[in-house]
Parts: structure tokens; C-alpha cells; sequence
């Protein structure tokens, strides 16, 4: 059985690699000082980024696997595991941790929209990888908070280490949208093996038993987790995933229309339980019913 680390509180990880932390509710950890380090597998209670700047280590995280290398940046929430069980070897890391517990967020705008941060749900494969000068950006942040955690505690110190961590998020949310756009090509082939899915899902009749197809069957389809799939696919076509699979479908019912194909029929074809699922759904994406529609193409 795996021996797994309960990172309930930030103290929990602090204290196993021999930091004394001065906030109960918020770590930074600087690697460099705290080496060499045990490798730990760890269920976090608390959210947590990690980047570390010379390291080539296996770690786990959730069903996946992944080296984790230089200007690499995981990001982490509660309910999560990753890392590697320990196994009695010790690592030399240079590179920052910050842990912070949800509780340091209560009552805060970062409560609220600490979701909408759609990283900390990727798969340890799809990690930020920072350039020299995004790596530099977050290595002030750790420290500037670091330095205000040292600092005696008044009525604003915690709002003020929030507004870091809130700084650190949209960093990181820039560098993501960053790193979609210079991955074009690679994003092009997973838009062209996206289009690929769907033709094939319905060329093989799986809406028939499966039903319409849904942004987390074409996400584990394609090896992503469903909030890195739609990121990606939102920065390539500026619409939804899911959207996109409602255009298609929208498209394939068009195909089928014109060749003379009644409504009720397409509908249940293309896997619809009720003709007025669908009837909505294609009002929705052209403006006009199918009803409206078949009348327009008899008008040509």
C-alpha cells in the first residue's frame, strides 16, 4: 500500500521537509534551502504550485505519470494526490513551493473565483512550462510573499498575501495562454484529431447507445482532462468545446435536411431522445428552426 502524506494543513509538508513555517495558513517554501529533500506522495487538503528549476524526477499524479523537469510549474487543489512515495532517497531540488489553505480565502473575491483557475484540474502532463523570464516573475512573487509573511502580522497582512496569490494565479493563467498559442501546430493536430472524433463517433453510430457525445468522452478520448481540452479548443476557435460539438452536430443535421430527411428522423438518428432536444438545440445555433429551415431550402 503507498504511503501517502496528508497534507491537511501547510504545516503538513512544511514539516516534513524541515521548514518552520511564521503563517498558519500559508507556506513558501525555497528548495534550495531545505536540501536535500525525500520524495513524498501527497494528499493535499490545501492548494499548492510547485516549480522547480534543475530537476528530472517521475512523479505521479493521479493515473498519470510525468518527468518533471526544468520551468516546470504543477498546480495543485484539495482532494488531489501526486507526487512519489517515498523511497528512502534524498534529492537536491533548487525552485519554490506555495501552499495555502482554503480557509486564508474565506470571505475573499479569491474564494469566489479560485474556480474559475481551470490549471489546478490539468493532468500532470499538461503542466505550465515557463520561459526564463516567466520563471524570474514567479520567483519575485515567492519571495515578496515570503518576505510579508516574515513580517509581524497586522489587520491587513492576510488580505495583502492574498492579493500576492491572486497575482501569482493570473501570472500563471498568462503563461498558460501563452504556452496554447506557441503550441500551435501541436493544438492544430489535436483541433484536426478533435473534428477526426466526432465524424468518427457518429460515422460509427455511437450516439445510437452512448448518445450524443460530451466534452469529457472527447477529452479522455484524446488523453486531456476535460478543462485543459476546453481551454485549448476556447484559445483555438474562440468558442466552447462544447459548442463545437453542438456546430457539428448542428452541421450533420443540415447535411441530412437537405437531402430530404424529415426532422423526427434526424433527430433520432443523430441520437436526440425527443425531436424538441433537438429542434432547441438547432435554433440555438442558426436562429432558425428546422421547420424554418427545410421551408428556406424549398424557397432556393
Amino acid at each position: 500500500m503507498n504511503r501517502i502524506l496528508k497534507v491537511q494543513n501547510v504545516s503538513d509538508y512544511s514539516r516534513y521537509v524541515g521548514v518552520v513555517d511564521r503563517h498558519p495558513l500559508v507556506s513558501v517554501i525555497d528548495f534550495a534551502e531545505v536540501s536535500p529533500v525525500r520524495h513524498s506522495l501527497n494528499h493535499y487538503g490545501v492548494y499548492g504550485i510547485f516549480f522547480h528549476d534543475e530537476a528530472e524526477i517521475d512523479l505521479s499524479y493521479g493515473c498519470g505519470r510525468y518527468d518533471y523537469k526544468k520551468g516546470t510549474v504543477i498546480c495543485v487543489a484539495p482532494g488531489q494526490i501526486g507526487g512519489k512515495e517515498d523511497n528512502g532517497e534524498r534529492v537536491n531540488l533548487t525552485g519554490w513551493a506555495l501552499l495555502f489553505h482554503p480557509d486564508l480565502l474565506h470571505g475573499t473575491p479569491l474564494e469566489r473565483t479560485i474556480g474559475e483557475y481551470s490549471f489546478f484540474e490539468y493532468r500532470i502532463n499538461e503542466a505550465l512550462h515557463m520561459t526564463e523570464e516567466e520563471h524570474d516573475v514567479l520567483v519575485s512573487l515567492m519571495r515578496q510573499i515570503r518576505d510579508e509573511i516574515g513580517r509581524k502580522r497586522d489587520s491587513v497582512q492576510d488580505s495583502i498575501i492574498v492579493n500576492y496569490i491572486g497575482l501569482v494565479l493570473n501570472f500563471c493563467q498568462r503563461f498558460y495562454n501563452r504556452q496554447f498559442l506557441t503550441r500551435k501546430l501541436e493544438n492544430t493536430d489535436t483541433l484536426m484529431k478533435f473534428d477526426r472524433l466526432l465524424r468518427d463517433y457518429f460515422d460509427g453510430n455511437l450516439q445510437m447507445s452512448r448518445g450524443l457525445p460530451s466534452v469529457q468522452y472527447c477529452a479522455d478520448s484524446l488523453c486531456m482532462s476535460a478543462n485543459y481540452f476546453g481551454d485549448l479548443i476556447k484559445k483555438m476557435t474562440g468558442d466552447t468545446a462544447g459548442n463545437y460539438i453542438r456546430a457539428y452536430i448542428v452541421q450533420r443535421a443540415k447535411n441530412a435536411l437537405t437531402t430530404g430527411d424529415g426532422i423526427a428522423q434526424v433527430a433520432y438518428s443523430l441520437g436526440f431522445e425527443y425531436p424538441q432536444h433537438f429542434s432547441k438545440m438547432f435554433k440555438k445555433q442558426t436562429g432558425m428552426t428546422p421547420t424554418a429551415y427545410c421551408a428556406s431550402l424549398r424557397e432556393r
